[in-house]
């Protein structure tokens, strides 16, 4: 009986991780402008569990989860479509905990990048990669790369820290945790691009278990501040409750 309960929890392990790979994500990249006529930009944010794929080609994206909980998209923007005339490309990791490869080269793939990303820690992490291109035309050398990106901008943390939590969970995870879950809540509610500005424990009376902080989201069409509040439990680092609601202007 053991045995057989073994082998069906393999196949449904088994049959989860297929139909992740077989079923990727898609996105359609946010032109912010700002590249010129013969070089280009794509930043992109994904959140991986164990392992995945992100392909790129023009101004789309999927991603796919090779193993591992579901992947899910955070950031994808462009100062243009990647080209399919591509003459140089620059593949650059900003931020992971594990690596990051460009297993697709668009120089021979006619402008198609594929990169693998491993996650090789228990739990989730988010990645950020950058793709800068030049053109090839006609009469095209190389020439100087496009101008470096702005650097990723950390969430400032509060003075004093690191602070320790009520219970047996780390605070530091739990500002993480939160995070993550007011980024997934306003990703669903259509904002692709988020920028924490402030995140830390409430210093409240009777509200050691909280963390609450404010937030920029933006979309094609508007950029909204939002003040949110996380609900912790301690003991077990589980978000409990996230409010976000709109700051008056």
């Amino acid at each position: 009986m053991k045995m057989q309960t073994w082998l069906a929890a393999g196949f449904v392990a088994t049959a989860m991780s297929a139909l992740h790979a077989a079923n990727p994500e898609y996105r359609q990249a946010t032109i912010v402008g700002g590249g010129g006529g013969s070089w280009g930009r794509c930043t992109v944010e994904v959140n991986v569990d164990d392992t995945a794929e992100v392909e790129i080609s023009g101004d789309g994206g999927s991603l796919r989860t090779l193993t591992g909980q579901p992947s899910t998209w955070r950031r994808f923007q462009c100062t243009s479509a990647i080209p399919r005339n591509v003459g140089d490309m620059e593949f650059v990791p900003v931020k992971g905990r594990g690596t990051m490869q460009m297993v697709g080269d668009p120089r021979r793939t006619r402008g198609r990048a594929v990169v693998h990303i491993d996650d090789p820690q228990a739990g989730r992490a988010n990645y950020v990669f950058e793709l800068r291109w030049r053109t090839r035309g006609s009469g095209w050398t190389p020439g100087p790369p496009p101008p470096p990106a702005p650097p990723v901008r950390p969430v400032p943390p509060p003075a004093p820290g690191p602070w320790p939590g009520p219970g047996r969970f780390p605070m530091a995870k739990a500002i993480q945790r939160c995070q993550d879950a007011v980024t997934d809540r306003l990703n669903r509610d259509g904002y692709p691009n988020i920028t924490f500005d402030r995140i830390v424990p409430d210093s409240n009376p009777g509200r050691n278990d909280w963390v609450i902080g404010s937030v920029t989201g933006r979309r094609s069409w508007e950029t909204t501040r939002f003040a949110f509040s996380c609900s912790v439990d301690f003991n077990t680092g589980r978000i409990r409750t996230v409010d976000v609601s709109r700051r008056e202007r």
